[in-house]
């Protein structure tokens, strides 16, 4: 499409980077089909082509964003579908990172608003504060029908039932591999799961370690800087940022790293665009080399040899995460993955289509994220399935609360069918324990 900027304007490189996606937008509509807030409110301006007319039209007046425009561009999941669907490779990660960044920046929210914004901010990417909030959310939880505020009863609503005790293993530290090393390799421990769920990474370092990795968590690592990247708070999620990339730096100039493993999703495709972020910064190509060694959990064990596994009699309904599937282009190495660990893996009808939360999603768009949420249960219930594995907290959390099904990373399970113990979401309180031989052991 034809824009209409001017030097000044393209002198600066966010709007450069903009311009060059909009140019590459033809308006073609194919991204409608796919996009989940246009699915549930047939708005044009709730898909990703309504969207880029705003950003446009807003972007090259230079204009102080309006309340319409805000609202609609707020209504973006970031889920990327567009992207994966987009005939002219239109990057609109780019695109509403720019905007939501502008609008931060130019525009006034109420002060609500402003004040929860802040207080999501302050408190989600540090795993000890936001532990303290979840317990404070399960104190107030019986209070819930007081709170007039929709979102904050999403906040309460968010709080599980459980919060597990702190593991160590998330400390700085290095597990040796159980075999001759084959690789060394970071692991990134992520910022809500510390909080939520502590197996995820305990699973993880089992099973890197079983299979050959040198484990470690670096020192000065912490939050991918997702979640106010998200907000368009870009001055703190690029101070996060440039934690992890010094951190890991550190380690790239010391022993060495074949790869930054990451078994978060969404925290995936952040750190995979570190390079991007910082192309302008002094820590350019250390973001680069730091980019460049990011992967996948399952990226990474479709390199290493993972054992056939006899059949587990366990029919798997696989939720693909947005952010794996259009973030970082995986489809099939989870359910490869898990078919090769002896898993029957089913897929639900959509499994495009967005389950409801990115960043911060289903605590500022409750009623949308909502929706979303029991569309995506019903369809993956209709396999039947004895359990559904996901790549990403995000989604166990909200797929969880709108379902009796058992709820695992796919790390858990292939943990468990190559020697480790039951998934504690399977064992229902009564499941196997975990041997001696089953724990991590924590190296300092």
């Amino acid at each position: 499409m034809q824009t209409e900027f001017t030097e000044d304007q393209l002198k600066d490189p966010g709007i450069q980077r903009s311009n060059e996606i909009l140019r590459s937008c033809v308006h073609c509509g194919f991204c409608t089909a796919t996009c989940p807030t246009y699915q549930v409110l047939g708005d044009e301006l709730d898909s990703p082509r309504g969207r880029i007319y705003l950003i446009k039209d807003m972007l090259e007046n230079n204009r102080v964003p309006d309340e319409k425009t805000v609202k609609h561009i707020d209504r973006c999941l970031s889920c990327l579908a567009c992207m994966t669907t987009c005939p002219s490779g239109v990057h609109y990660m780019h695109l509403i990172d720019h905007a939501r960044a502008y609008i931060d920046k130019n525009y006034k929210r109420p002060f609500t608003d402003r004040a929860l914004r802040w207080v999501l901010a302050q408190i989600l990417p540090y795993p000890g504060r936001f532990r303290l909030a979840l317990f404070g959310a399960k104190l107030a939880r019986p209070f819930k029908g007081l709170v007039p505020d929709a979102r904050l009863r999403a906040m309460l609503d968010m709080a599980p039932k459980d919060i597990p005790p702190v593991s160590r293993n998330d400390d700085p530290q290095s597990f040796t591999p159980a075999e001759p090393r084959k690789k060394r390799v970071a692991l990134m421990t992520g910022c809500a799961q510390k909080a939520l769920n502590t197996d995820i990474n305990d699973a993880t370092i089992r099973l890197l370690t079983r299979l050959g990795c040198e484990v470690v968590v670096a020192k000065g690592a912490g939050c991918c800087g997702a979640l106010t990247h998200h907000m368009g708070r870009e001055d703190e999620s690029h101070a996060t940022a440039a934690k992890n990339i010094r951190a890991w730096c550190a380690e790239i100039d010391g022993q060495g790293l074949d790869a930054i493993v990451i078994n978060t999703s969404g925290c995936g495709t952040t750190v995979k665009d570190y390079g991007h972020m910082f192309r302008n910064d002094a820590l350019a190509a250390d973001a680069a080399r730091v980019s460049e060694r990011a992967m996948d959990i399952s990226e990474l064990l479709m390199q290493l040899d993972l054992p056939e596994g006899g059949d587990k009699g366990l029919t798997v309904a696989y939720h693909a995460a947005c952010s794996l599937q259009h973030g970082q282009q995986i489809k099939t190495h989870p359910k490869t993955l898990l078919k090769r660990a002896g898993f029957k893996v089913v897929e639900p009808a959509d499994s495009h289509l967005c389950w409801g939360s990115a960043g911060t999603y289903n605590l500022m768009q409750p009623e949308i994220s909502g929706q979303l949420k029991e569309r995506k249960v019903k369809t993956l219930e209709a396999k039947n399935p004895d359990l559904i594995p996901a790549g990403n907290i995000g989604c166990m959390m909200q797929i969880g609360s709108g379902t009796k099904l058992p709820i695992v990373h796919t790390v858990e399970l292939l943990d468990w069918a190559t020697g480790g113990p039951k998934p504690q979401a399977m064992t229902d309180g009564n499941g196997d324990a975990a041997t001696a031989e089953d724990q991590v052991p924590i190296l300092r």
